[in-house]
């Protein structure tokens, strides 16, 4: 039998009710680049594998519903958690609603957790560069409907800023949107950089007046025997993030 499934919880100061967490690679059933928690059924594992680990996921943790897994394509749309089907193309959703449980699987992408203050309404984000900068956050605070202040932040595990190499096509996009986001790349080489995908969040949500945001300092690609990482591998799993309502914790 594997090992128990290693669950990372946010370190933010969230109400009781708000459940939030991210797996890593580490107690599952599937074998070669996929070992061994890999939850995502798009990437050429055994899918009756993915099924097995998704179902010890939610064993795990007593969910009592499972997760909203989306069609993640980079882009913007952010669903209702208590009206999305399984498969639904999106790169968010949100609840303010016990019971449904939003997604989102990464290998490097930034899983960006958002809830408020009365732990009543809660959002996660599946922000890899393209979503990032066509404006996921933003239609993520804006599902939401919450003054920026009156909200909070956990950036999950993601590429980390001293391990993302892009050209100049990604800097160029975002410069495009925000000048001052050139402070989030640092110089590699003629036409290379370094992108802090971290940073380029913590913009996009301090400039909708989210200030209160933790997290931020795990790098997927530097922790093989922890996460997965397509930039690091090309073949490989996924980690799942989950954020819910528990009503019955308040």
């Amino acid at each position: 039998m594997p090992s128990a499934p290693e669950f990372i919880f946010p370190d933010w100061p969230a109400p009781a009710n708000v459940k939030a967490l991210t797996t890593t690679r580490v107690g599952g059933l599937s074998r070669g680049p996929y070992a061994s928690f890999n939850l995502g059924d798009h990437v050429g594992d055994d899918p009756d594998v993915v099924r097995r680990n998704r179902a010890r996921l939610c064993e795990s943790l007593a969910l009592s519903s499972q997760p909203v897994w989306l069609r993640q394509v980079h882009g913007v749309n952010v669903v209702d958690a208590a009206s999305a089907d399984a498969g639904t193309t999106a790169d968010g959703t949100w609840t303010d609603r016990s019971g449904g449980v939003c997604a989102a699987l990464t290998a490097d992408c930034l899983p960006v957790f958002l809830c408020n203050r009365q732990g009543t309404k809660v959002a996660l984000l599946h922000a890899g560069w393209r979503g990032l900068m066509a404006g996921v956050i933003e239609a993520g605070l804006q599902a939401l409907a919450t003054p920026g202040t009156e909200l909070l932040a956990w950036l999950g595990p993601a590429i980390g800023p001293d391990s993302y190499d892009v050209g100049d096509a990604v800097r160029d996009a975002f410069l495009a949107r925000d000048t001052g986001a050139a402070v989030c790349f640092h110089a590699q080489g003629t036409g290379q950089w370094r992108a802090d995908l971290y940073a380029l969040a913590r913009r996009r949500l301090r400039a909708q007046g989210v200030n209160a945001i933790h997290g931020g300092n795990l790098c997927t690609l530097r922790a093989p025997e922890r996460f997965y990482s397509y930039r690091r591998d090309g073949v490989t799993g996924r980690m799942a993030s989950l954020l819910w309502l528990d009503i019955s914790a308040r």
